[in-house]
This record gives C-alpha cells, sequence and structure tokens, in this order.
C-alpha cells in the first residue's frame, strides 16, 4: 500500500503533518520524501545515511572539434541558444534535444549524461526515509522523483511525501499510489490549488482524502472548501487548528506530537481514520 501527502502549493503543512504520521507509523513502514527540490522529511530526525547513488538525469551536447568541419549547422539548428558561435555548447542551455546531433554530418556530437543529484537511503528512529537532492538549477526532478519512489527496503507499505504544485515530478509522486491525502488551508490560493490537484488525483483514479491545516483562520473559506469536498464526494478527514506550538516543534526540530496540544490531538486524530481507511 502507497499512501502520498501532497498539496496543491508550498506552504501548507504538507511535510509537518508528514512528518508526525511518520512518527504515529510503525517503523517498517518505509517513508519516502518526493520534494528533490527542497528534501527536509529527513531533518526532522536524527539520520545516518546508509546509502548514496548519483543520478543523471539530464544529457547535455558535446561537440568533438577534433571532428567538427565547422559547417555551422549545429549553430543554426539550435533553438534553444545552446550552440554558441566559436561551436561550443552552453550546458546551462543545452536542453538535451539532440537536434544538433541529427544535422551534423560528420557524426561529431553526442549526448552525454550529466550529473544532476543524488538519492539517499536515510537511516531514523522512525524507519528508512528514502530521499535525493537535486542541484540546484538542474534538470530532471520528475525522474528523480520516480528513481527515489524505486528504492526498496522489503517494506509492504509507504508513506510518501509529495511534492507541492501541480508539475511534473507531483505527477511523479502519485503515479500508482494507492491514496492520497490532500492538505489545505483555508486561502484563496489554498482553495484555487486545492481543485488544482484534485483533478491529477482524480484523473489518475486515487482515493483522496483532504485535511484543512489551520482551519480556524478563516472559517468561511474552511466551510468553503468543505463544501466543495462533499460537492466531489471527498472525505474530510482532518481539521487542524492554528497552533504556535507547530513552529516552536519545528525549530526544535521534533514533530508536534511530541507535544500536548490542540494541533498535535488533531494529528492523532487524522492518523486514527486513515488506519481505518487505508489499512495501515
Amino acid at each position: 500500500m502507497e499512501l502520498v501527502i501532497i498539496s496543491g502549493k508550498g506552504g501548507t503543512g504538507k511535510t509537518t503533518l508528514t512528518s508526525a504520521l511518520s512518527a504515529l507509523m510503525d517503523s517498517s513502514v518505509l517513508k519516502v520524501d518526493c520534494d528533490v527540490d527542497a528534501s527536509n522529511l529527513h531533518l526532522m530526525f536524527e539520520k545516518e545515511d546508509i546509502k548514496k547513488e548519483a543520478f543523471y538525469g539530464a544529457k547535455v551536447a558535446k561537440i568533438d572539434h577534433e571532428k567538427c568541419i565547422s559547417c555551422n549547422k549545429c549553430y543554426q539548428v539550435c533553438r534553444f541558444d545552446a550552440v554558441v558561435e566559436t561551436l561550443d555548447v552552453n550546458p546551462l542551455k543545452c536542453e538535451g534535444c539532440g537536434a544538433c546531433m541529427v544535422a551534423c554530418p560528420v557524426k561529431a556530437i553526442t549526448l552525454e549524461e550529466e550529473h544532476t543529484g543524488y538519492s539517499y537511503l536515510t537511516k531514523t528512529p522512525v524507519g528508512y526515509i528514502a530521499r535525493a537532492e537535486l542541484f540546484p538549477g538542474a534538470e530532471g526532478s520528475g525522474k528523480l522523483v520516480s528513481a527515489v519512489r524505486k528504492i526498496n527496503t522489503g517494506s509492504e507499505h509507504k508513506l510518501i511525501d509529495g511534492s507541492p504544485g501541480v508539475g511534473c515530478a507531483v505527477m511523479a509522486s502519485i503515479t500508482g499510489v494507492d491514496y492520497a491525502v490532500i492538505v489545505t488551508e483555508p486561502s484563496q490560493s489554498g482553495y484555487e490549488d486545492l481543485k488544482r490537484v484534485f483533478e491529477l488525483t482524480k484523473h489518475f483514479k486515487i482515493k483522496s482524502f483532504v485535511v484543512i491545516n489551520k482551519f480556524d483562520i478563516h472559517l468561511g473559506l474552511s466551510d468553503v472548501i468543505k463544501r466543495f469536498c462533499y460537492e466531489e464526494k471527498i472525505p474530510v478527514i482532518g481539521e487542524i487548528p492554528f497552533d504556535s506550538m507547530v513552529s516552536h516543534a519545528i525549530n526544535q526540530g521534533k514533530t508536534i506530537i511530541e507535544y500536548d496540544t490542540p494541533a498535535s490531538k488533531a494529528v492523532v486524530s487524522v492518523y486514527e481514520k486513515l488506519r481505518k481507511e487505508v489499512g495501515l
């Protein structure tokens, strides 16, 4: 069974909820951090990296100047301006499309894999966390998410901290999962992004649940969100109140369930409902 925690936007409390659920779940459940652009789930626990692998997620054109006859066809055909007038390739602009390689009459151009990040298997008190780090500005986040999800520890269950938003990395985070928990907040952007990310889970036919974080900061919008969920038949399994202890816990490097607060009680309630719904 694979359960993913997602949100239509960053800053809704997705990782805060995931870290708390990680601590509540059995340590045999593999935790997977698919936010490869800003991996931070592991920061909430004592940790030890036990496996590290290089990731090659993009291809860059390379010109062999010994073979090159300076015909300029690569320069003319590159629509990304990656080939400069000196017939060198700017790797920051190259999209790896291969047009220059096809246009070259003497086969002086090849596409070479580029090292764009690392994947890790990290040991923590709450079990193993599979995670990754994409180099700043590097491409291939969707491919790296897929690579992280393939890390196997033999666990039957996975709890996935998905990427925020609705882009390629999010689709890679949710493809093939059994259940999704969408974390939202009572703001206009939170509501609109909830609708967008729900379209994704509905497209992939994933059973979805909703958790409204900081529901009491705007009760009117919380009611709007609940009305939308009722109309779309999405169970709302939690309403977490605004709680200043959440920020305090994060600053202390702890999960909110280590404190006896209204937010921690609400998170425990979410966990108990999930156990009944998904069979954890």
